[in-house]
């Protein structure tokens, strides 16, 4: 048999729990473990293969966002693989042993559509490269390369550094990022020192309107439109934009609520097809697993856009034939 990568899609979108090598071949006549596993050495799938699946599909507009973020697969179990490393894991709400990957979205307001676009496998013991490296060259990528079209940046509190917002400026674009509650700002143009973002003291027409501030280390020029959001009564967030025109806090939450369909994706990409599962130890395997999951993903999306269904809607209806089969026909002889 010869074994191609939509096999190996197909593999991950139709097993409910098992995404081992081991699994598939022993479900696929002629197929064996070890083709399975030498296959996966030999190829390389990368984030261009990811792009190619999904641009003609994209639906441009000058209103769409890019978004960036990462998610980490949970290794917590995995002792010798060769990517994996200890990192913080935002739905652990600790450090844990696992593979980061910092992913790239493209949201459509217009049509409430997204893509994945881009990623890349967070590894610096191998590339040397920082989250945030990888995310300049994203944004870079994306604006000069793949020539997308877009007007604003969505980014998490891990990447409101001043390289990032200064490459996002000189690009024409705006963006709105959380800053995290001990960030020093100013707002009295340096007649004071700067203090914690969450000491400011705000008026009533403050919170609605927000307030101009200068991040520490930010040149004196430079001004930055800072709103108070609060997500849960529990729960405040500072956002800052370098849209100075922006003066309403309830456009600002309408718009923060965009960056969570990136979570949408690394939802959905970990439920639907197994990327966590991957139990080799080799890291070109661990990649070309994440890869073929990326694609795995995209091939979904795509078909669920066409058909008006959800991906979860979607990924269910393969088993009503099955259990419609068990049913008449049960594999278990009970009486």
């Amino acid at each position: 048999m010869k074994l191609t990568r939509l096999d190996y899609c197909r593999f991950l979108l139709t097993s409910p729990f098992n995404y081992t090598q081991t699994y598939f071949a022993d479900h696929v006549e002629g197929l064996s473990h070890d083709k399975v596993n030498r296959i996966m050495r030999e190829i390389e799938v990368t984030a261009e293969n990811l792009w190619e699946e999904v641009e003609g599909e994209i639906i441009q507009s000058p209103n769409a966002y890019l978004l960036f973020d990462d998610t980490v697969l949970n290794k917590q179990h995995s002792f010798k693989i060769e990517c994996v490393q200890k990192q913080w894991s935002g739905n652990e709400h600790k450090t844990i042993k696992g593979i980061g990957i910092v992913t790239c979205v493209y949201v459509n307001p217009d049509t409430n559509q997204f893509w994945a676009v881009d990623y890349r496998i967070f590894n610096p013991g191998e590339d040397g490269k920082t989250k945030i490296d990888h995310v300049s060259e994203m944004l870079s990528t994306a604006k000069n390369d793949k020539k997308l079209d877009f007007g604003t940046v969505l980014m998490d509190c891990w990447y409101a550094v001043q390289a990032l917002m200064k490459q996002v400026e000189e690009m024409g674009l705006f963006y709105y990022t959380v800053i995290k509650k001990n960030r020093l700002v100013d707002e009295s143009q340096g007649l004071q020192l700067y203090q914690k973002v969450e000491k400011l003291p705000w008026t009533e027409e403050e919170l609605q309107t927000g307030k101009r501030i200068r991040l520490q280390n930010f040149p004196v020029e430079h001004k930055l439109q800072l709103f108070r959001i609060t997500a849960l009564p529990e729960r405040t967030e500072f956002v800052v934009t370098n849209d100075l025109s922006q003066n309403n806090t309830q456009n600002v939450r309408k718009t923060c609520k965009i960056r969570w369909k990136i979570e949408e994706f690394h939802r959905e990409l970990k439920q639907l097809t197994g990327i966590e599962a991957c139990q080799c130890r080799k890291a070109i395997i661990q990649k070309n697993h994440i890869g073929l999951a990326m694609l795995a993903w995209a091939k979904l999306k795509k078909l669920a856009c066409q058909t008006g269904r959800n991906v979860y809607d979607l990924w269910k209806s393969q088993y009503d034939t099955f259990v419609t089969h068990l049913l008449k026909q049960p594999s278990l002889a009970i009486a």
